[in-house]
C-alpha cells in the first residue's frame, strides 16, 4: 500500500481544508449518531444522559473543525482522530444496552474512511486499529454483547477501509507520476488552483529543472536518467516543509508549491532542495503570489525566473524579480517580459 504511486499524491494534496471538512463532517455525524442512539428507550437513563452528553461533545468539536480546522496542522487533524477513537470506545463502553452500544461502535467505520483517505500507509493502519481494538475491547467488556457480534463488526470496518483505501489509490492514480510517486501536472495545478482561491495566503512556487538532463540520456541511456529522476524526488519529498506540495512537472522539471511561505523563504527552500543532491546540478526560479495572481501569471513569473537563471550560467536560483549574484540585465529583461 505504501509503494502505490497514489500514496504521496494523497498525502501531499490532501490540503488541510479538506480534511478539516470531511473530519468535521463525520465528528457532527458520529455526535447525532449517539444522540439518536441515546434517545431509545428508557431504560439506565444515567448511561443514556452520558452517552448523549458524548454525542453533544462530538457535534461541538465538528463545528469548531469546520469553523477553524483548515489552520490547524496535520498533526493536530490528526489527533483530533484519536479522540474520536476514544469517544467511540468510550460510548460504547457505557452505552446503556447490546443494541446501543453496536450502533455507537459502528461509527469507528468513519475513523476506517477518514484514515484511509488522507493518511500515509502507517498512520491510516494506525488510526484504524486504535478504531477496531478499542470498540472491540468494549463490546467484549460490556459482557452483554456476543463476541461473534463484536468480531462481525470489526470485519465490516477493516473491510470498508481496505475497500476506500483502493478506490481513494486508483482515483489518484491520475494526479500521479508513475515514475517517482509524486503528483504530476495535473495534481500540481489543482492544488495550486485550490490554494490560489484562498484569500490571503502567502503563496510562492518554484521550478526546478535538472541541467543538462537530455545529455544523461543520450549518454548512460533513460534507464539512467529514470534512476535520477527517482533519487532527486526521494531526497527532496523527505526534506518537504509541511504542506508542500512537490511535482513532476514533465521531463526533468518539477514544480513546487509553497503555502505559508513568501518568496525569499522559498527560496531558502529550493536552495536546501538543491543542496540535497550535490551532484546533480538545478537551475530553480521562485516567484511569490502578488495580489491578484492567477495561478497561471504566478507560474510564469516562476518560468521567467527560471529562464533568467539559465540565461546566466544555469546551477542556481533565483526569485522573480531579483537579481541573480548582482546580475541586473537578466532581471530588467524578466521585468519587462513580465
Amino acid at each position: 500500500m505504501s509503494t502505490h504511486p497514489g500514496a504521496a499524491v494523497l498525502r501531499d494534496l490532501a490540503s488541510p481544508r479538506a480534511m478539516a471538512r470531511t473530519l468535521a463532517l463525520f465528528f457532527v455525524a458520529g455526535g447525532a449518531t449517539a444522540l439518536l442512539a441515546a434517545a431509545g428507550g428508557a431504560n439506565h437513563p444515567g448511561r443514556r444522559l452520558a452517552v448523549a452528553a458524548a454525542g453533544l461533545l462530538a457535534a461541538s468539536v465538528g463545528t469548531a473543525v469546520l469553523r477553524w480546522g483548515s489552520a490547524f496542522p496535520r498533526v493536530l487533524l490528526g489527533a483530533l482522530v484519536t479522540l474520536g477513537c476514544a469517544l467511540i470506545s468510550a460510548v460504547t463502553l457505557i452505552s446503556p444496552d447490546p443494541v446501543t452500544a453496536v450502533v455507537c461502535a459502528s461509527i469507528s467505520a468513519f475513523v476506517g474512511v477518514m484514515a484511509c483517505f488522507f493518511a500515509d500507509a502507517r498512520i491510516a493502519l494506525a488510526h484504524i486499529a486504535t478504531a477496531v481494538v478499542g470498540t472491540t475491547a468494549a463490546l467484549v467488556l460490556r459482557g452483554d454483547t456476543p463476541v461473534v457480534s463484536a468480531a462481525a463488526l470489526a470485519v465490516v470496518v477493516l473491510t470498508l477501509s481496505a475497500v476506500t483505501r483502493t478506490l481513494a489509490l486508483r482515483a489518484s492514480d491520475a494526479d500521479a507520476d508513475a515514475l517517482t510517486g509524486l503528483a504530476n501536472r495535473r495534481g500540481f495545478d489543482e492544488a495550486l488552483d485550490e490554494r490560489v482561491r484562498r484569500p490571503g495566503l502567502v503563496l510562492s512556487a518554484g521550478l526546478l529543472d535538472l541541467d543538462h538532463f537530455k545529455q544523461i540520456n543520450d549518454s548512460a541511456g533513460h534507464e539512467a536518467g529514470d534512476r535520477l529522476l527517482r533519487r532527486v524526488s526521494t531526497a527532496w519529498r523527505a526534506a518537504l516543509p509541511e504542506g508542500a506540495v512537490l511535482a513532476r512537472h514533465g521531463g526533468d522539471e518539477f514544480a513546487l508549491l509553497l503555502p505559508g511561505r513568501s518568496g525569499s523563504e522559498a527560496l531558502t527552500v529550493v536552495r536546501h532542495l538543491c543542496s540535497l543532491v550535490p551532484d546533480v546540478g538545478v537551475s530553480a526560479g521562485v516567484a511569490e503570489r502578488r495580489a491578484g495572481d492567477t495561478a497561471a501569471q504566478l507560474m510564469r513569473r516562476a518560468d521567467l525566473a527560471l529562464y533568467r537563471v539559465k540565461a546566466d550560467g544555469r546551477g542556481a536560483a533565483a526569485l522573480s524579480g531579483v537579481p541573480v549574484e548582482g546580475t541586473a540585465v537578466s532581471a530588467a529583461v524578466e521585468a519587462a517580459a513580465s
